[in-house]
């Protein structure tokens, strides 16, 4: 009588659906691993895994902040930028305070970093829900704006990080707890917090739910402005975790810090089972979808199919046909 009537999917069938969502991204995380073996053994060292999982630490935590904000029916493409001005204050705070409170200019410098992101995920939350602005057009100008803002304190050059913090910051990127870089166990942290937010709290539920209909959400007493310009916070707080762990690796702010990490960010999304429509939001699928994009650019490094140089091309690719994947899956 359902194929007949062409009426709803039964439960058994949802519950399918939403399985493989969950799992799709690992399956194809680990298909990836089975091929880059294939090509290189050296792919799967645990050298080389640990280097491409700490790289890709970064857009995974940004990436779980994206999380929140499209699966509440948002969109962030500032994140790159906001990165670059996060970082570019938090170094010029910490060289003012260094001689003065010494090392304890890092810790003061990363809570300057947490308050410098929240403050910018707020702008843009605002920008977006009060000022009733396409999340596109809005996060498109404020994208504009901190680049522009970073680029202006490094006077198109470089704010490097004092010499006297240098060996005390290093630890944070290139430090290990158990032999786990630190910057994964930051990640997974996150991810982890996140995962408890969106799956088991209230708040996850308003966000899904004014993801999925706006107006359904409203005139269920769900505050939309609220609920929406949170998830834009949540993206800041983690743009500036993210931008914390960063400092060291390359020990200084530019105005290049973060080029187009909002189109890996948006691809892990993507790729994790997050629908850019909104209504559901995949953490840990994100952060494999992460990783996935780290294993392909350093899978290219290591073979000679695709020049390297063709990184970027080959994410966007991925985007186009992640997003064609989710289409017509959607139109079943």
């Amino acid at each position: 009588m359902t194929a007949i009537t062409g009426s709803a999917p039964t439960r058994r069938e949802r519950e399918f659906n939403i399985s493989w969502t969950d799992i799709g991204p690992f399956l194809a995380l680990a298909a990836l691993l089975v091929v880059g073996f294939m090509i290189n053994q050296d792919f799967l060292s645990a050298t080389n895994l640990a280097n491409v999982i700490t790289r890709s630490a970064f857009i995974a935590i940004i990436a779980v902040g994206a999380t929140f904000v499209i699966s509440s029916g948002g969109l962030d493409l500032s994140v790159g930028s906001m990165a670059a001005f996060i970082t570019g204050i938090t170094i010029m705070f910490m060289n003012a305070v260094a001689p003065h409170a010494g090392i304890w200019a890092i810790p003061a410098g990363m809570a300057v970093a947490i308050v410098v992101g929240m403050a910018c995920g707020l702008a843009n939350g605002l920008i977006v829900t009060v000022g009733r602005i396409e999340p596109f057009i809005a996060t498109l100008g404020t994208m504009g704006i901190f680049r522009a803002l970073i680029t202006y304190l490094t006077d198109g050059g470089t704010i490097p990080i004092d010499r006297s913090l240098r060996e005390a910051y290093r630890p944070v990127y290139f430090g290990t707890v158990a032999g786990i870089p630190i910057p994964i166990l930051i990640s997974v942290a996150v991810a982890a917090v996140a995962s408890f937010i969106l799956y088991k709290m209230k708040y996850g539920r308003k966000c899904a739910a004014v993801g999925a209909n706006e107006d359904v959400a409203r005139y269920s007493g769900i505050s939309v402005i609220k609920t929406r310009t949170i998830a834009y916070i949540v993206q800041g707080v983690c743009v500036a975790i993210a931008a914390i762990c960063y400092v060291p690796r390359l020990g200084a702010a530019t105005p290049t810090t973060g080029q187009l990490w909002e189109l890996q960010v948006i691809t892990a999304v993507v790729i994790g089972g997050t629908a850019l429509r909104g209504g559901k939001g995949h953490v840990w699928g994100t952060v494999a979808g992460a990783v996935i994009l780290e294993l392909i650019a350093n899978l290219m490094v290591l073979s000679d199919f695709v020049s390297e140089y063709l990184v970027a091309a080959v994410q966007g690719v991925i985007i186009i046909i992640a997003m064609l994947i989710q289409r017509f899956s959607n139109s079943k």
